[in-house]
């Protein structure tokens, strides 16, 4: 499993628990919004002027050091 930066918010909230708090020390609160269920990670980040691949690389790292 990896973080991409085209995939939806909602597929990567799927992907892993600690997704959430992810995209909250960002400042996306992308999972109370509507648009989170078509939005890519790309798009949020932008939106909430955050480096996509800040978001996308902390995301994998959620992979990496999980059992």
């Amino acid at each position: 499993m990896e973080f991409r930066k085209e995939m939806s918010i909602l597929e990567a909230l799927g992907l892993h628990p600690g997704a959430r708090q992810v995209f909250e020390e960002h400042g996306m609160t992308c999972c109370l919004c509507m648009g989170a269920m078509s939005e890519s990670i790309e798009a949020g980040a932008i939106m909430h002027l955050v480096d996509p691949a800040d978001v996308v690389d902390q995301l994998n790292r959620l992979v990496v050091s999980s059992p």
